[in-house]
């Protein structure tokens, strides 16, 4: 039985119009940076519940990164939480789509679409990214400017790494410090490894994929053609990924 608590808006940041983070005070148990829980309500026939990706370090008060699916049964309501609503939150954490499940490697990719940055934004804030890879490249599409999120916050978390790079894509605008288009034709046709000044190589790259699932399917397809392959526990590969809406 999941073992659900009840916790407490603490702060709400908005990033656009359907994009907005749920930062909670909730006596969660111990989690691993990447990792995700289950946030949920109470309806008169039933609990509705989604699995989110914690945003926040582990020694940091619980943070979520949601967007808004009008027709949804749960994300309307979290919407509409301010500072001191109630919610229930799954207290114990899953997932693998960790820094402990990466094979060693030079290079880390974290690419992403939408909120599925969370997960980064955490192990970076978690810091043990820093001495396990010499390289990390960032990779975060959106489809317009305005959703990407926790940009500034990246800023101000690698401020001073040098072998860190943030490379954001836009897909339907042209936008100030971000390229055009999307990430799995920039790996097809090789410019995201020239802007990067980075190959992707099995030898060399370790690759973690969180986004949509047709994202995740389209990366995994152009990333095989450079020869990384999916990695699993019995049969170690350089690719670990996971679907997020």
């Amino acid at each position: 039985m999941a073992d659900w608590i009840t916790a407490r808006v603490k702060a709400r940041k908005t990033w656009s119009d359907n994009l907005f983070s749920l930062v909670l005070d909730a006596e969660v148990a111990p989690f691993k940076a990447g990792q995700f829980t289950k946030l949920a309500r109470h309806t008169d026939e039933k609990k509705v519940a989604r699995a989110y990706s914690y945003v926040n370090p582990p020694d940091q008060s619980p943070e979520f990164y949601v967007i808004t699916i009008p027709e949804g049964q749960l994300t309307p309501w979290l919407a509409g939480l301010d500072v001191g609503d109630e919610l229930l939150v799954q207290r114990t954490a899953a997932g693998f789509l960790t820094l402990d499940e990466v094979p060693p490697g030079r290079d880390l990719w974290m690419m992403a679409t939408g909120t599925g940055v969370g997960p980064f934004v955490s192990m970076l804030a978690e810091g043990s990214c820093w001495e396990q890879f010499d390289n990390i490249v960032l990779v975060h599409g959106v489809r317009f400017a305005d959703e990407l999120g926790y940009r500034r916050h990246i800023a101000d978390l690698t401020s001073g790494c040098c072998h860190f790079q943030y490379i954001p894509f836009v897909s339907r605008e042209t936008a100030d410090n971000a390229e055009t288009g999307r990430i799995t034709h920039a790996i097809g046709d090789g410019s995201l490894e020239q802007k990067a000044g980075l190959s992707l190589t099995p030898e060399h790259s370790r690759v973690m994929l969180c986004g949509n699932p047709q994202m995740v399917r389209d990366t995994l397809i152009e990333l095989k053609a450079k020869g990384l392959q999916k990695h699993l526990r019995r049969k170690a590969g350089q690719i670990l990924m996971e679907n997020y809406w």
